[in-house]
């Protein structure tokens, strides 16, 4: 305001929200050269049909944009070691402030990995454990790293810190010794072409394998079986020993030379070592673990485990659910803090400091040179520690030093101040010690939004994808008030969200759309949420202010029901549940609760040994360390009863990953692409070269391009800036050979089939009966949008569920289908969700049975029955609160889901209204 200004113009507010991030010429992925003006110091919801932009504008531009430019500033050597997430295609970016992302992932695969070093409250335990905790007598002091089961300085010398050990048993490896070594008597040895290697290399060695192996010598035995030896000596193919022994008296020329390697060796060498997950499974079946006899299971030295706080061990410490572990804290954090926890020594040490601060000659670094003391110093600092040492006398069970009272008030007061943000996003029920393979994408990346809240970041723009998915409405209000804690603590927030909830707690709401894929891309409103109500394309406006949604559902009468009873999982204990069959059943309940134990672990493992085959989930690649997490989530016990007659088959479709490398896309994981393959080897130009199906495949060698070997890109390394990948400048990013490219088939290219979208394809394969059938049941669960050979490593997890229900849909319906899903429309925009909906009910209108776990409650007033579990999470859950129809639950007094789900039924009934 100039200096002349009146008072009339002074009296004008200032806009209550100003515009300052500008992004100008967004072109990534599907953006269609949109310009954009959002605010900062605000949250801004975008919202969008899956497909339609939103994460390439939000991750892909934004994010990696201020990411990029903050790594310029950035040591060299540094830049290396983060993981960077690219140059966006922007013409430019003005007003974006420093970025934090948090994103949608499964937990880790290294089971050694846990919510306390994700949140790094482990780090504080273990100091509260070296400076607080109460050791026996005589027991010198430890250090951090001594409590850490990750360390060499902490882990058990035992179990080398797993918590349990393993072996391979000759009951396991030789399950029938009354067969022969040439009948595989020995299991565990390969089956194919090594397995007869090896079975060769023997009787080289003098072994006869036509003996049944209980009538072979013990020492003999043992050694097939445990030798670590890998002697390699020539052999006669497949001959008896008494005839390889005569070709060698006659002088024969070996077939080839062989190397022994003994059973045990195989198994532990293939498990650790093969990147086949179907070899790592098989190698598994020969492994027996047992909790570890040196720690029982707590992975820590016994030193480590003869300190407690609170009268509990480490690792019994780390087992408490979080919100025990905070009533805990809190009692230690109220002890007076009458001393420095970085420095003040009680006199009871018998200990002084100098006027500098260094440890007189007196305490625990007493006869030590300068030198010493100065490394000992300087690894109690590294190790979070303080710079002074203190006798080890302070730290004797029933000596309350002054310093030992500061360090666990000091610590537990820090430890509560972060715990209450996981508690209030519903969280209580983990524990420090559970490992990440084991959690949600939705608790990952709720326990990483509760860390940043403490740590008291100004001027940041948060990034988050869907931070509601995998929350109970209960907690939707929860998750909102760390929101706005963020926001007012002077941050941007851009988030990227489906919840109508969210949504609606929106300070400004960018919609991309109004399609996915080529019909999005573009902006179709940004402004105040309010203002969405007037953009006529928006495919959300209907969700968020009426008009839109399921229509109003009749339950279906079941066809017969299914019994588990006495059902013992995780936090399941006893339960006994009926679920209708011909039906489509939801349930649901808070984080926690015991859903995906119930549908995900106990329902495919009970029926699919009752029906004698397995599950359609066991062909998946099991996620996490498998060595670590052998001993799973605890004996599964439980009977099942009722009408089975009705169901042939259990599929169970989650979210995982379709595959882990870009070589697995869409096409390859539904079939099509073996049917277009031969479409293309029938052509009569492929069969005149003597052209083969797999000359059209880019994963072997032969019509893919030999210089990316069917990768389509090449990868220049620039050291410490990002990587950056480049179309192979042989096959121009097509990934095939000249000469292949030279087939076409109705006009295009192998190349160009793989580049078409599914609905191009609908369109370019007509009258192709086995390859529509697959694009039919891709675009009916709403991936119009994906490429043929869009990589798998490029799908959400929704997407990727989708892609194994439409792989499902493209079979032939016989009414016998048990199919259990976790979470359906978890990441779908409201209207994708409906239409994932209507194609589950035609599942259950073609006889098959739907379980789901469900967290929408529009989506549950859909369904024919409801099951309720908890109350709460963890001890709190594990019970049926609820059963029956949508509208009988609904009135249930002690169900948490009740009075959402009541809300939702109205909301369904007055939409249907409207329609009418």
């Amino acid at each position: 305001m100039s200096a002349d200004s009146g008072p009339a113009s002074a009296s004008i507010a200032p806009p209550a929200i100003q515009p300052d991030v500008r992004v100008r010429g967004a072109r990534e992925h599907n953006l269609r050269d949109i310009d954009l003006t959002i605010p900062r110091d605000a949250m801004v919801v975008f919202t969008g049909v899956s497909g339609s932009g939103k994460s390439s504008l939000a991750f892909g531009t934004l994010f990696a944009e201020s990411q990029r430019r903050y790594l310029e500033s950035v040591a060299p050597y540094a830049r290396r070691l983060i993981d960077q997430a690219g140059v966006p295609d922007v013409d430019s970016l003005t007003g974006m402030p420093p970025a934090v992302a948090l994103q949608q992932q499964r937990g880790g695969r290294s089971a050694r990995s846990s919510v306390g070093s994700i949140t790094t409250l482990s780090s504080l335990v273990r100091m509260l454990y070296s400076r607080a905790g109460d050791y026996p007598p005589e027991q010198p002091m430890l250090y951090a790293e001594d409590f850490s089961p990750n360390t060499v300085e902490g882990a058990c010398p035992e179990c080398h810190g797993t918590g349990r050990v393993y072996e391979v048993t000759e009951e396991r490896m030789v399950p029938d010794p009354s067969l022969t070594i040439r009948e595989r008597a020995i299991a565990a040895w390969p089956t194919a072409w090594h397995g007869h290697q090896l079975r060769d290399v023997l009787v080289a060695l003098g072994y006869d394998v036509d003996v049944p192996w209980r009538d072979l010598p013990q020492k003999q035995r043992d050694w097939i079986l445990y030798t670590e030896e890998t002697p390699n000596v020539g052999v006669y193919s497949r001959l008896s020993l008494p005839e390889a022994q005569a070709a060698a008296e006659a002088g024969d020329e070996y077939s080839y030379h062989g190397t022994f390697v003994g059973a045990r060796k195989y198994v532990l060498d293939t498990f650790a070592n093969s990147k086949s997950a179907g070899m790592k499974r098989r190698a598994a079946e020969f492994l027996s673990s047992a909790p570890c006899p040196a720690c029982h299971g707590k992975r820590l030295k016994p030193e480590a485990l003869s300190v407690t706080v609170d009268g509990l061990d480490i690792a019994d410490f780390s087992a408490l659910p979080l919100w025990e572990l905070t009533e805990r804290l809190t009692a230690l954090a109220q002890a007076p803090e009458s001393a420095d926890l970085d420095g003040a020594v009680s006199e009871d040490a018998g200990q002084g400091t100098t006027a500098s601060g260094e440890s007189a000659s007196t305490g625990a670094d007493a006869g030590l040179d300068a030198e010493a003391r100065r490394a000992a110093v300087e690894r109690r600092v590294a190790a979070g520690g303080s710079a002074h040492a203190v006798a080890p006398d302070v730290r004797r069970t029933g000596n309350q030093s002054a310093e030992k009272r500061a360090a666990a008030a000091r610590l537990g007061a820090e430890l509560v101040n972060r715990l209450r943000p996981i508690i209030d996003l519903g969280l209580g029920y983990l524990s420090l010690g559970r490992t990440t393979p084991t959690l949600s994408g939705g608790e990952l990346q709720r326990l990483r939004l509760a860390t940043q809240l403490t740590s008291d970041l100004f001027g940041v723009a948060y990034v988050l994808d869907e931070p509601s998915a995998g929350l109970h409405p209960k907690d939707v209000a929860a998750l909102l008030g760390i929101l706005s804690g963020l926001k007012s603590g002077g941050n941007s927030l851009f988030v990227v969200e489906h919840s109508v909830e969210v949504m609606r707690e929106a300070d400004w709401l960018v919609d991309i759309g109004p399609g996915a894929g080529e019909h999005g891309g573009r902006v179709v409103y940004s402004g105040p949420t309010a203002g969405l109500a007037n953009a006529a394309d928006s495919q959300t406006r209907g969700y968020l202010f009426g008009g839109s949604g399921l229509a109003p559902h009749t339950p279906r009468t079941p066809s017969d029901w299914l019994r588990l009873s006495h059902v013992a999982r995780n936090n399941l204990r006893d339960v006994s549940v009926d679920f209708p069959l011909g039906a489509l059943t939801a349930v649901t309940g808070v984080s926690g609760s015991g859903k995906s134990s119930l549908v995900s672990q106990v329902l495919p493992a009970v029926v699919g040994e009752r029906l004698g085959r397995p599950t359609g989930a066991e062909d998946e690649q099991p996620e996490g360390d498998e060595l670590l997490l052998s001993e799973g989530p605890g004996q599964l016990d439980g009977t099942i009863s009722g009408a089975l007659s009705g169901v042939h088959r259990v599929v169970s479709i989650d979210q995982r990953p379709i595959g882990r490398t870009p070589r697995s896309n869409v096409a390859t994981y539904t079939g099509l692409f073996d049917h277009v393959r031969r479409r293309f080897a029938q052509t009569p130009e492929a069969r005149s070269r003597g052209y083969k199906p797999g000359r059209f495949s880019f994963n072997v060698s032969g019509g893919r391009c030999p210089t990316c070997e069917g990768e389509g890109q090449v990868m220049v390394e620039l050291l410490f800036l990002p990587s950056v990948f480049t179309p192979c400048p042989d096959c121009h990013g097509t990934r095939y050979r000249a000469s292949t490219l030279e087939i076409t088939w109705r006009g295009a290219t192998i190349a160009q089939v793989l580049d078409m979208s599914v609905e191009a394809g609908l369109e370019f394969f007509e009258g192709e009966y086995d390859i529509m059938r697959s694009l039919t049941a891709l675009h009916d669960v709403g991936l119009g949008y994906l490429r043929l050979g869009q990589p798998a490593t490029e799908l959400s997890g929704g997407e990727a569920q989708r892609v194994k229900l439409a792989s499902e849909l493209q079979r032939a319906q016989r009414g016998d289908t048990l199919y259990l899903l976790d979470e359906p429309t978890s990441g779908l925009h409201c209207a994708d969700a409906d239409r994932l909906v209507n194609h589950l009910q035609t599942l259950v209108d073609a006889g098959n049975t739907v379980i789901m776990v469900e967290l929408d409650m529009r989506v549950i007033t859909a369904a024919d029955y409801v099951i309720d579990l908890g109350p709460g999470a963890g001890d709190e859950g594990g019970r049926i609160v609820a059963a029956g129809t949508p509208a009988q639950v609904a009135e249930a007094p002690d169900s948490t889901s009740a009075p959402y789900l009541a809300t939702a039924l109205r909301e369904a009934d007055a939409h249907g209204a409207e329609r009418e």
